[in-house]
C-alpha cells in the first residue's frame, strides 16, 4: 500500500511538474524568437532607408558598405532586392540562402508587409531564420531588404535557460518526492502497526497491541478501538482459559480420591459380574483423570505465559528418542533416529520440540503393530527452518479423515477403543501455533503416517 500511494504521488507531482515547466519552457522560447526579430528587425528597417534614398553610385557604395560591415559583424546574408525582385546589392556567405529561402518573405515585403514572425527557436533548430522589410510603404515600394540570421546564439540561449528550467523541476521534484515520502510514512505508519498488531493477535499473542500515536485522527481514534478490542477479546479467552484450566485442577483431587478409592476396595469386591464392573469403572476414572490432565494441559499451552526462545531441536529429539527407546522395544516396535548432528537450531517454546515429539511417539506405540518401525529425522529447510518428521509403516489413517487429527476429542472409528483422550495432537499443534511454526499430518509412502514439526528458524 505504501508503494502504491507513493507510486500515485510521485505521478502526480511528475505530471504537475510538466504542466508547469514545460509552458514555462516554451514561452522562453517564444520570447527570445521575438527579441530577435525586434532586435534584427531594426537593422532591416534602417537599410530599407538607405535603400529607399538611393539614388546615385555613391548612395550604393554607402548601403553595399553598411550591409557588408553587418555581414561581417553577425555572420548574417543581407540581399537588396529591386520591386520585380532582382538583387541589388547584397552581402555575406549566406545571402545566397536568403534570396534562395526567403520566396515568401520577399514576396510579402514587396507588398508593404513586414516580417511579424519567426518560426520559434529551440536547441535543435532552425539553424537560421529570414526576415524581410519592404523599402518604401504602400504603393511606393520600391524593393526589399531580405536579412538571413543565423541563430546559433539565440538557441545557445534558449538551452541554458531549458537547462535552468529542467534542473528546476528535478529540483522541485525530488523535494516534494521527499515531502511525499515523508507524508507517506505519516499516514501508514498507524496502519502498519495495525497490521503487526492483528498479526500477532490472529497468531495467539494476545498481548499484542497497536503502539503508534502518529498519523491522522481517525487512525488514532482507530488504534484505540482496536486496543480496547484486543483487550476485549484477551480478557474474555483468558478467562474461559482460566475456567478450563481451574475445573480441571479442581476437579482432579476428587477423582484422585475416587480412583483410590475404587483401587481399595477391589479386595472386598467378589469375584464375578460384580468384580468385571468394578475393573471398567476404575478404567473410565483413569480415563477421565487422563482427559483432565490433557485439558489442563492444553489451557497452560493456550494461555502461553513462556515466550519463544532459541533451542538446539537436535538435542531435544535425541534426547526423547533415548528416553522413549525402552518403551518401543517393550512394544516390540524399532525406533530409528536420523539426525545429522548439533546445530539444528530453533525458535520455540521452551522444549516444544520434545513435547511434540512425546505425543508422536505416544500415539506411534498405541497405534502401530508390533514387528513395525518408526522413523524420527530431523533436516533443516532453505529457509533456515527445523523440520521435524516422524513418519511410520503402520496402518496409517484414510485421507479424508487425517484433517480431524489436530481437532480435540477427535479420533479414528478404528481406534476408538485405544486408550487415550484425543488431545495429544491437539496439544501438540496448539504447541507448534503458539512458537511460530505448524505440525502437518500426512500419508506415508506405501503405507503408515507422516507427521511434519516446522519450527521457525533462530
Amino acid at each position: 500500500m505504501r508503494r502504491r500511494l507513493l507510486a500515485v504521488l510521485m505521478v502526480l507531482m511528475g505530471v504537475a511538474a510538466l504542466l508547469l515547466c514545460v509552458p514555462l519552457a516554451d514561452a522562453y522560447a517564444r520570447g527570445r524568437t521575438e527579441h530577435l526579430l525586434l532586435q534584427r528587425r531594426s537593422e532591416a528597417v534602417r537599410f530599407a532607408d538607405l535603400a529607399e534614398r538611393m539614388r546615385t553610385d555613391a548612395d550604393r557604395a554607402e548601403l553595399s558598405a553598411e550591409i557588408g560591415r553587418y555581414a561581417q559583424l553577425y555572420g548574417a546574408g543581407v540581399v537588396v532586392v529591386d520591386p520585380a525582385g532582382a538583387p541589388v546589392a547584397r552581402a555575406g556567405a549566406r545571402a545566397d540562402a536568403a534570396a534562395a529561402g526567403a520566396i515568401e518573405a520577399r514576396d510579402r515585403a514587396l507588398t508593404g508587409r513586414s516580417t511579424d514572425r519567426l518560426p520559434t527557436l529551440r536547441p535543435w533548430g532552425p539553424g537560421e531564420v529570414v526576415l524581410a522589410e519592404p523599402v518604401g510603404r504602400d504603393e511606393r515600394v520600391s524593393g526589399a531588404v531580405l536579412l538571413a540570421l543565423p541563430t546559433a546564439t539565440a538557441r545557445r540561449d534558449v538551452s541554458v535557460r531549458w537547462s535552468l528550467i529542467g534542473a528546476g523541476a528535478a529540483a522541485a521534484f525530488t523535494a516534494a518526492a521527499l515531502v511525499a515520502a515523508g507524508i507517506t510514512r505519516w499516514l501508514l505508519r498507524p496502519v502498519l502497526d495495525l497490521d503487526r498488531a492483528v498479526e500477532k493477535l490472529a497468531a495467539g499473542s494476545l498481548r499484542a497491541r497497536a503502539v503508534s500515536e502518529t498519523g491522522p485522527p481517525e487512525l488514532r481514534r482507530l488504534r484505540l478501538h482496536f486496543n480496547a478490542m484486543a483487550e476485549a477479546v484477551a480478557d474474555s479467552i483468558g478467562r474461559q482459559r482460566d475456567f478450563v484450566a481451574d475445573a480441571s485442577h479442581q476437579l482432579r483431587n476428587p477423582l484422585a480420591t475416587l480412583v483410590l478409592q475404587l483401587e481399595n476396595v477391589e479386595p472386598y469386591v467378589s469375584p464375578g459380574p460384580g468384580l468385571a464392573e468394578h475393573a471398567r469403572a476404575l478404567d473410565e476414572a483413569e480415563r477421565l483423570e487422563e482427559l483432565l490432565d490433557g485439558l489442563l494441559a492444553l489451557a497452560r499451552v493456550e494461555s502461553g505465559p513462556a515466550e519463544p526462545r532459541e533451542q538446539d531441536v537436535a538435542a531435544a529429539v535425541r534426547e526423547r528418542v533415548r528416553a522413549w527407546a525402552p518403551v518401543f522395544a517393550g512394544a516390540g516396535l524399532e525406533l530409528v533416529h536420523a539426525c545429522p548432528g548439533e546445530g539444528l537450531r530453533a525458535r520455540a517454546l521452551p522444549d516444544a520440540a520434545g513435547r511434540v515429539l512425546d505425543a508422536l511417539l505416544d500415539n506411534a506405540v498405541k497405534f502401530v503393530p508390533a514387528g513395525g518401525r518408526v522413523e524420527v529425522a530431523v533436516t533443516r529447510e532453505d529457509d533456515g527452518a527445523v523440520l521435524v518428521r516422524v513418519r511410520d509403516d503402520g496402518p496409517g489413517v484414510p485421507p479424508e479423515q487425517r484433517g480431524l487429527l489436530l481437532r480435540r476429542f477427535v479420533r479414528s472409528p478404528e481406534h476408538q477403543n485405544v486408550r487415550g483422550s484425543g488431545l495429544g495432537l491437539a496439544i501438540a499443534e496448539e504447541i507448534a501455533r503458539v512458537s511460530g511454526g505448524r505440525l502437518d499430518v500426512g500419508g506415508n509412502v506405501p503405507c503408515g503416517l507422516l507427521t511434519e514439526l516446522r519450527l521457525p528458524a533462530a
